[in-house]
Formats: C-alpha cells, sequence, structure tokens
C-alpha cells in the first residue's frame, strides 16, 4: 500500500466520522465551541446539511487518491 491509498482512506474514516457527528450530534462534540459557531451562522439544518457536503468531498478525495 502506498502512502496516497492511505491518505485515501484516512479521509474516508474521517468523511464517516463527520457523517456519525452529523446525524447522532453527540453533545459533547455538538457543543463545541466551532460546532456552535457554525449553528449560529447557518442553523441547525445548515450546519448538519454543511457536514454531509463535507463529508461528501472527503469521500470524493479519498476515492480519488486511492485510484492514483
Amino acid at each position: 500500500m502506498d502512502g496516497y491509498a492511505l491518505l485515501g482512506l484516512l479521509a474516508i474514516l474521517y468523511a464517516i466520522l463527520v457523517v456519525y457527528i452529523a446525524a447522532k450530534k453527540p453533545p459533547k462534540l455538538w457543543e463545541m465551541a466551532k460546532i456552535r459557531m457554525f449553528r449560529k451562522v447557518l442553523g441547525e439544518q445548515g450546519t448538519v446539511a454543511f457536514f454531509y457536503v463535507f463529508a461528501v468531498v472527503f469521500i470524493a478525495l479519498g476515492i480519488w487518491l486511492i485510484t492514483m
């Protein structure tokens, strides 16, 4: 396994973690200052949508890195 494939797998795992956080909204993570700021600016649904879009971008990045 080369470095790009490893980075691709890590990007996909990160995307899965982001989806988990957006879907489950664990209180300790959901109340972090940065996420509170996102919720203040984007609203609750906007923050969740932002997280999902962010996850899709990282999945695409991971697939691209794996196929290099």
